[in-house]
């Protein structure tokens, strides 16, 4: 009997992914095997989960191929953030205004500083190799550019950080706040937050990191940086602050809350995750990617 069956979960809610999918796709050779799955999945089904069955390389297909569309959506509203840029637009609120069509939805449609992890940046790779492969590389060929426009996303974090302090990062101390690849998860793989980290630490930076669960493997994975175990003393003497990863702790900072221990007001929120406006009136230097200086209306996204 052969089955192939892949898998949608999402490191962070994997369990409930796996208890309550959203959709069950089965690849199978022979309708025993798939009664079995069937059989397996009853009660999910019984719920009102679509269950596909079909070949398996359609199966494996829809793996990939869920995730290449989820890269792009990203790699699209940070390739509009720098259009708002250079043009004196708001990417957070174009995304939501786009976001609003029906056609399109906000879910993958947030800006920022982009993918990172184990699945997503890997199987885009994969998935345009393996099209070569097939001698059809070209079907697949905007995938480079999802995948450049994702890495540029952490060099502009990087440049935004010695935009506000003149422009040389050497010697200067820098605090970045997030170390794994998103929220939830002490994960590092090709984490954005970290590759920023080493970004501004080659261009000379004294650079220190903080995250609320993440340090251990971040310290495996790049040792040259610094860490610190706390907030509290990651951003003392800091001259710039980044917030890379969308921690809530990170989010629901304050500008008093970071005002007292930094040596300079500037900040770059990597992640959109802060009230530009807030932060501006408390005299802050607040820069985000996709929001160009003489943008008006607020960043957070609500």
């Amino acid at each position: 009997m052969r089955l192939t069956q892949p898998e949608f979960l999402r490191e962070g809610s994997a369990v409930a992914d796996a208890i309550r999918p959203d959709r069950i796709v089965a690849g199978v050779m022979s309708p025993s095997a798939e009664g079995v799955l069937r059989t397996v999945y009853a009660r999910q089904i019984s719920a009102g989960t679509p269950f596909f069955a079909t070949d398996l390389e359609t199966a494996e297909l829809a793996k990939v191929g869920a995730n290449a569309y989820l890269a792009t959506k990203v790699s699209f509203i940070n390739a509009m953030a720098e259009v708002c840029e250079a043009a004196g637009g708001n990417v957070y609120a174009l995304s939501r205004i786009l976001g609003a069509d029906v056609r399109i939805g906000s879910a993958f449609l947030r800006p920022g500083l982009g993918f990172g992890g184990g699945c997503l940046p890997k199987d885009i790779r994969a998935f345009l190799a393996r099209a070569t492969d097939l001698e059809v590389g070209q079907a697949l060929g905007f995938l480079r550019e999802v995948d450049s426009i994702n890495l540029r996303r952490r060099t502009r974090a990087a440049d935004l950080a010695g935009e506000l302090v003149g422009g040389d990062l050497t010697d200067v101390p820098v605090c970045v706040l997030g170390a794994a690849f998103k929220a939830g998860s002490d994960d590092v793989r090709d984490s954005p937050a970290l590759d920023v980290a080493q970004i501004l630490h080659g261009m000379g930076a004294q650079v220190t990191v903080y995250d609320p669960a993440a340090l251990a493997n971040a310290r495996r994975t790049h040792p040259e940086l610094s860490y610190a175990a706390t907030l509290a003393e990651a951003a003392p003497g800091a001259h710039v602050v980044l917030v890379l990863t969308e921690w809530a702790e990170f989010a629901e900072l304050k500008p008093s809350d970071l005002a007292t221990l930094v040596a300079r007001r500037n900040i770059v929120d990597g992640r959109g995750v802060l009230d530009s406006e807030l932060w501006r009136t408390a005299g802050w230097n607040y820069r985000a990617l996709g929001v160009a200086l003489t943008s008006p209306v607020s960043s957070h996204v609500r």
